[in-house]
């Protein structure tokens, strides 16, 4: 069964929702099936792997109550809150991390939605970037108008990043202050101005494998290719603090089916990956060609020399 829908992978063809529950199947084997989503990643993307990285430009007092999120104001996290960092810092954190070899640089912002009075800083703090690196930018601000997508475009921003987390069935479970349609109108209000759009899901918020597969599905739809796949890290004081995660071999083969499912986009490891320790080297040998380095919002992450060391002895370039 698997060389068959690889076959047909690799003609063009797409593969349907209910072949693509049957490679849940503890009878289909996961080493073949990764072997198989490796080699269409090979012959649909390639051996090119993106290094990304972020910077936590506003942190904290979210109003939204997503419930895996350290920076709700819901909950009591511990978190670290703050306004605005300063340009400066931003644009210094950017530098190095270029020079340590990341290609794309995200500010990511706590909030809903971007207020306009954090608008003019960000594109101020876009614009230099854009002139005194060669980074690919990025921005992650919550829902956004069409104005203000437009904005950010013309500030540099190249892609926008808008997870939907989860999906569409299971997101009432996950938050309930926005919609799950709300996250698709900013995604093509980015779409429509032009923006790539990054934007993906996180694995173990009490959704089922069925709901991993239909958030793959409407990414599809969205015409999505760059996906950031995280891994929860239960942070204590929010409601799925007690969280248990798939395991490393459940999400292996789920990251398979995604490069099947997303025969050319990126598939990239984001935040949460320290969890499945040295089987992460057997993710970017089953589909995986992507990576968030560097430290992530609250949490800690691989570093950026690492990764680089990683990838290139599993045959990628940079």
């Amino acid at each position: 069964m698997i060389k068959k829908i690889e076959r047909r992978i690799l003609q063009g063809d797409s593969i349907d929702r209910s072949e693509a529950v049957s490679l849940l199947d503890d009878a289909v084997s996961l080493s073949a099936l990764m072997a198989s989503a490796n080699r269409i990643r090979i012959e649909r993307a390639g051996n090119k792997l993106a290094l990304c990285s972020i910077i936590n430009g506003k942190s904290g007092q979210c109003s939204e109550d997503c419930k895996f999120c350290a920076q709700s104001v819901h909950y009591e996290t511990g978190v670290d809150t703050y306004e605005k960092m300063s340009i400066e810092s931003i644009v210094e954190t950017a530098k190095t991390l270029e020079h340590e070899g990341v290609h794309r640089f995200s500010i990511v912002t706590s909030g809903r939605a971007l207020h306009e009075r954090d608008l003019n800083w960000l594109l101020e703090a876009y614009r230099i970037l854009r002139q005194v690196t060669a980074l690919e930018l990025c921005a992650s601000h919550g829902m956004l108008t069409p104005q203000q997508a437009e904005k950010l475009k013309q500030a540099g921003v190249s892609t926008y990043h808008h997870n939907l987390e989860t999906s569409r069935a299971h997101y009432k479970a996950v938050c309930t202050t926005h919609s799950y349609e709300e996250r698709i109108e900013t995604i093509k209000s980015c779409q429509n101005v032009g923006l790539k759009v990054c934007s993906g899901g996180i694995f173990g918020i009490d959704e089922t494998d069925e709901d991993r597969i239909e958030m793959a599905f409407e990414l599809k739809k969205l015409e999505i290719k760059s996906v950031p796949v995280n891994f929860l890290m239960p942070i204590p004081g929010t409601p799925m603090a007690l969280n248990q995660l798939p395991s490393p071999e459940c999400i292996l083969r789920m990251l398979a089916i995604y490069r099947m499912i997303l025969p050319e986009a990126e598939i990239r490891f984001a935040g949460g990956r320290a969890y499945l320790g040295e089987l992460a080297k057997n993710g970017f040998q089953g589909g995986v060609n992507g990576a968030l380095s560097g430290n992530y919002l609250t949490t800690v992450g691989n570093t950026i020399a690492q990764d680089i060391e990683l990838v290139k002895s599993l045959g990628f370039y940079l």
